[in-house]
């Protein structure tokens, strides 16, 4: 009885199991194999490097990570909150409305110094 309730979790996991092996497999079996030096040079960024790669980073490249990890996170409030936005009421309506302001506020602030801008 309870593995009844299992059934389509495994289906869905055969199903993609399936599928990916067929994927794999018609790739190898219908693409082209013509190694040459250019391909199978590493590469990080689409150039060879030039510098030691401890090599200081600009400021401007953690604050942008950062802020990406700030509006990444605002979206991780945001949806729960949507999800229960019936039963919170004003209350949460409000917290809520205090949290964005302050995120625009800052964003602003970021915005406003140039920090946005890259060279």
């Amino acid at each position: 009885m309870i593995a009844s309730y299992y059934f389509p979790i495994l289906f869905f996991i055969l199903i993609a199991l399936v599928m990916g092996s067929a994927m794999m497999i018609a790739g190898r079996l219908l693409g082209s194999h013509k190694p040459n030096l250019q391909k199978n040079s590493p590469y990080e960024c689409g150039f060879e490097a030039f510098e030691d790669a401890r090599v200081k980073f600009d400021v401007r490249y953690y604050l942008i990570a950062i802020m990406f990890i700030l509006f990444d996170l605002e979206i991780a409030f945001l949806l729960p909150w949507a999800l229960v936005f019936k039963h919170l009421g004003m209350y949460g309506f409000v917290v809520m409305a205090i949290f964005l302001t302050i995120l625009i506020i800052g964003f602003a602030y970021v915005w406003k110094k140039g920090a946005l801008e890259w060279e």
